[in-house]
């Protein structure tokens, strides 16, 4: 019995303590949100391009991801090494990627060497040609699709704002503020957006990109002096 009133006893002093903190306006505790975790950003691909004039470490887009895959096989299987930077103009761009440059002798014109297939064209709205830019090649066709192997990077120029003007007035477009500081500071290549992909860009070495730019070539854009590449996949 004594055990029963005590039960009792404990009831009623909790039911006062609630109705006490009701009348007093408490609330009680608002939910917490669960923690929901950003998912893990994608990793980037990096490829070292390794040559007699130096090194350039290469990152590549996961915005392109059918060029991105293309040249990581490419260069895993070492299908560009020892190919040559075989077009070469200075203040616009480096161009290789050539199978026919493998064996060929001085004076050979090169650049109509295919894989025989073309990517399709991968444009995005962010990215540009920046000098450093690592670009797909391509011969002309209505879909602007890609060579499956020929590349180039961007030396191009430095613009001012004046030039910038007048490139937007005669495209009838208008460049972000971010793009216009990039071409006013390191330079590139505006005239070629959307009609080339851009894929990648080079990271580390961009000095080595103006040393082979500034080689003396003979006509047809041709290195007088071979500058061949390598390429390694960094894991």
């Amino acid at each position: 019995m004594r055990n029963q009133t005590l039960t009792l006893c404990t009831l009623l002093l909790c039911l006062t303590v609630a109705s006490y903190a009701q009348k007093k306006g408490s609330k009680a505790p608002a939910p917490v949100a669960p923690t929901v975790q950003a998912p893990p950003k994608e990793k980037e691909s990096m490829v070292l391009i390794t040559t007699d004039l130096g090194n350039m470490k290469v990152k590549l887009y996961n915005a392109t991801p059918k060029h991105r895959d293309n040249f990581l096989k490419l260069a895993r299987e070492g299908y560009y090494d020892s190919l040559l930077f075989h077009r070469v103009i200075r203040n616009f761009m480096i161009q290789g990627g050539d199978p026919m440059s493998k064996h060929a002798g001085p004076g050979i014109m090169l650049g109509e060497g295919d894989i025989g297939y073309t990517i399709p064209a991968e444009f995005v709205d962010t990215i540009y040609h920046k000098k450093g830019s690592l670009c797909a090649a391509r011969r002309e066709n209505p879909e602007k699709a890609s060579s499956g192997c020929q590349f180039y990077i961007v030396q191009g120029q430095v613009l001012d704002s004046m030039q910038i003007g007048m490139f937007e007035m005669q495209r009838g477009l208008k460049l972000s503020p971010q793009q216009k500081n990039i071409l006013m500071t390191t330079g590139g290549t505006p005239w070629l957006d959307k009609g080339y992909t851009v894929f990648g860009e080079v990271v580390e070495g961009l000095d080595v990109i103006d040393k082979i730019a500034a080689v003396q070539t003979a006509p047809g854009d041709r290195p007088l002096q071979d500058i061949r590449m390598k390429m390694q996949v960094i894991e």
